[in-house]
């Protein structure tokens, strides 16, 4: 099988030839690892692109202050100001743009997302030449991240309990902009598109499930439906846990979810998820495992998840980012561990 073959079997709940595997680049990770990160993916591989690409990310260097430290902050499309006080990891909004409900006639989305033009042809092409071999997973479709981003969090919660009719002209506002982002993604010729916003505490959900239903699921549909339409294939990643909402995030439509494992009774999760037929992206323990544990821990667990979620009988993959703080060691036992399950 090529790659996206066999990413495309485990979806399909078919059995793959060998255990799909995905790897995020993220800047933290490259940053402390370097180049003997990109070369052990490299020389393992992956079915969603070609690692020898990975960016070796590197801080601005006028982001680093006179003692050494980093301390970015910046103003991202929405009008909020994002502080990063460690390079490669999310920062928290310093500056949001509706935190009083009279800046809403100020307020404004990003520009609409290019869907001609020389930059738009050339994503394009790039889509066509990544999706000769692997497998193309594109965007980051969200609603009530950026809700919390351009407003106080804990305003945005009252807001729900209390239905104010503000909130939903802000979550109608993303929303539209978002489908703009969902139709680009359509024509630059992704595989999949992908959903994500945090949805849970480590041990509940944030809203109720019943608010979530009312508020969240509708707009969630809207936006799922050229999805649907095109045939395309849509994930979902939600960190917490969101235990209640997996039949929801079946019925309306998701192939797959990147939950925070972990988190769940991974039996239980994994018979769940057959059940509805939502493939699962695996991640092994990022908090604990990766950053406190040791080589040998790391191969176990990714030997027990392996089994737990019967990566070799489909619906089911491996997902690996690496943040910082990940001993080498540790990193390498979970690339090379997953490498061996793969027959390398």
């Amino acid at each position: 099988m090529l790659p996206k073959e066999r990413v495309s079997a485990a979806l399909e709940f078919q059995p793959p030839d060998v255990v799909p595997v995905e790897y995020h680049p993220s800047p933290a990770g490259m940053y402390e690892h370097g180049e003997a990160l990109r070369g052990l993916m490299t020389r393992c591989g992956q079915d969603f692109g070609d690692p020898s690409g990975f960016a070796l990310a590197r801080p601005d260097p006028r982001w680093i202050g006179p003692d050494g430290r980093y301390a970015c902050r910046e103003r991202d499309a929405w009008g909020t100001v994002w502080e990063h006080l460690i390079f490669g990891v999310a920062g928290h909004p310093a500056e949001r743009p509706l935190d009083d409900w009279s800046a809403w006639p100020r307020f404004r989305p990003p520009p609409d997302p290019a869907t001609a033009g020389p930059d738009f042809e050339a994503a394009r092409a790039a889509a066509r030449r990544h999706r000769e071999r692997f497998f193309l997973k594109a965007g980051w479709i969200g609603v009530f991240e950026i809700m919390h981003a351009v407003r106080r969090f804990e305003d945005v919660l009252m807001d729900l309990a209390t239905d104010e009719p503000q909130i939903h002209r802000l979550a109608d506002a993303i929303v539209d902009f978002q489908m703009k982002e969902v139709r680009r993604l359509l024509a630059v010729g992704a595989d999949a598109i992908q959903f994500g916003d945090d949805f849970g505490t480590q041990t509940a959900l944030l809203v109720s499930r019943d608010t979530w239903r009312r508020f969240f699921r509708p707009r969630f549909a809207a936006l799922l439906e050229p999805v649907r339409a095109a045939g395309v294939k849509a994930f979902y990643h939600s960190c917490g846990m969101v235990w209640d909402l997996l039949g929801d995030l079946a019925d309306l439509g998701f192939d797959a979810i990147w939950p925070q494992v972990n988190l769940y009774d991974a039996a239980a999760l994994a018979r769940r998820c057959r059940e509805l037929r939502m493939a699962v992206a695996i991640h092994p323990d990022r908090s604990h495992l990766m950053t406190f544990g040791r080589p040998g821990d790391v191969r176990q667990a990714v030997l027990d998840l392996a089994e737990t979620f019967r990566v070799r009988e489909g619906g089911a993959w491996f997902y690996v980012e690496i943040d910082n703080g990940f001993p080498f060691e540790n990193v390498r036992a979970l690339v090379e561990t997953i490498a061996e399950l793969r027959g390398q």
